[in-house]
């Protein structure tokens, strides 16, 4: 059996899905993008150099890209202060008083939490809006200075 040019390319590019599969590293679909690109190039007829340059432009460039829209996409919040994925961030509470550990209790949705004051507020009577959620307790902010 002889394999054209084109058939060890595409080949090729079927085992980089197969590895990204495995693996998870999306980087592969990338070169596997590439590697189609050598097949398409060898169906065209180029040279096998012709070929290796047309991996190497569409499979590097795709990461090159990939990679460069990731790092300008916002990073998000840590998961004990980001809202998509704990819904009390964000919420308000009143808050009666503090104790000289800058903790207190409050009631939120329906129940008693223990929180403590986010550092570099002060602690005063009045609203306060939840900032991060640690363990089982609510880290607090003060509500007139909160972006939420």
């Amino acid at each position: 059996m002889d394999f054209s040019a084109a058939t060890f390319w595409w080949v090729a590019a079927g085992l980089a899905v197969a590895a990204e599969l495995a693996t998870g590293t999306f980087y592969l679909l990338m070169m596997a993008l590439g590697l189609a690109a050598a097949a398409v190039a060898a169906h065209l007829g180029l040279p096998l150099a012709g070929q290796i340059v047309a991996a190497a432009i569409v499979g590097g460039g795709a990461t090159a890209l990939w990679h460069w829209r990731r790092f300008k996409q916002p990073t998000t919040a840590p998961a004990r202060e980001n809202r998509d994925v704990n819904l009390d961030i964000g919420e308000r509470v009143h808050v009666a008083k503090w104790a000289a550990d800058r903790t207190t209790r409050v009631t939120h949705r329906g129940s008693v939490w223990t929180a403590r004051l986010a550092p570099g507020a002060t602690p005063t009577q009045g609203e306060y809006v939840v900032s991060a959620v640690e363990g089982n307790w609510l880290v607090l902010a003060p509500a007139a200075s909160s972006s939420h």
